[in-house]
């Protein structure tokens, strides 16, 4: 049964703002604060990307102002000037073709909450946040719904009749199933569908 086929190229912001490795840490916090945005790749060359810059990356210069101690790593961070020293690298990133789910993993392995959209040898494409992987539970109830109808249901055997109602991406199967093996098979595809918050299962064995 074939999943949704949103990739991270259906929710990503095209138009991504970026710095050199040469940006100087002031024009670095002044362009996060002017696009209220987290973190920005770092690029080399003709746009390929060799890092990201975050807000993590900056804080230890206030955080160790007044202090010599922390890791020489922090101290490093907060000696730092522009955005090559204060990069992290190599960056996390992702490929447009790439499903949401994995960009979902990717972030939550990372811990970050945006990723860089590269392509094949490395060059900047556009940017994916956490709030654009949450766009695909904008989707209707009835796109959903028919989503399931025809991706889902459609492939189960013609004797199989199951209706398919949600309400707010919970989605509701009922009727009649008469191999209780398709029951986790069946389960499985529906979450996979994009936008699906959750799954009641009503079946009756026939």
């Amino acid at each position: 049964m074939p999943e949704s086929p949103y990739t991270v190229s259906d929710v990503m912001t095209h138009t991504a703002v970026a710095v050199g490795s040469e940006a100087s840490f002031k024009e670095i916090v002044g362009l996060l604060d002017q696009w209220k945005i987290s973190a920005l790749p770092v690029l080399a060359g003709e746009g390929r990307v060799v890092g990201v810059v975050s807000e993590a990356d900056l804080l230890p210069k206030e955080e160790f102002r007044d202090t010599d101690e922390g890791e020489l790593a922090e101290r490093t961070k907060a000696a730092a000037l522009t955005a090559g020293e204060l990069m992290t690298s190599p960056a996390a990133t992702v490929h447009a073709d790439a499903s949401v789910a994995e960009a979902a993993r990717i972030m939550a392995r990372r811990h970050v909450k945006r990723l860089p959209v590269v392509n094949g040898v490395g060059m900047l494409q556009g940017v994916v946040s956490r709030g654009d992987l949450l766009k695909v539970f904008l989707r209707s109830d009835e796109e959903i719904a028919e989503e399931i109808r025809h991706s889902v249901l459609g492939h189960l055997p013609v004797t199989t009749v199951l209706t398919v109602g949600v309400t707010e991406g919970v989605v509701t199967l009922g009727g009649p199933l008469p191999d209780r093996t398709l029951v986790p098979i069946v389960a499985r595809a529906v979450r996979a569908v994009e936008g699906v918050v959750d799954i009641k299962i009503e079946l009756t064995h026939r």
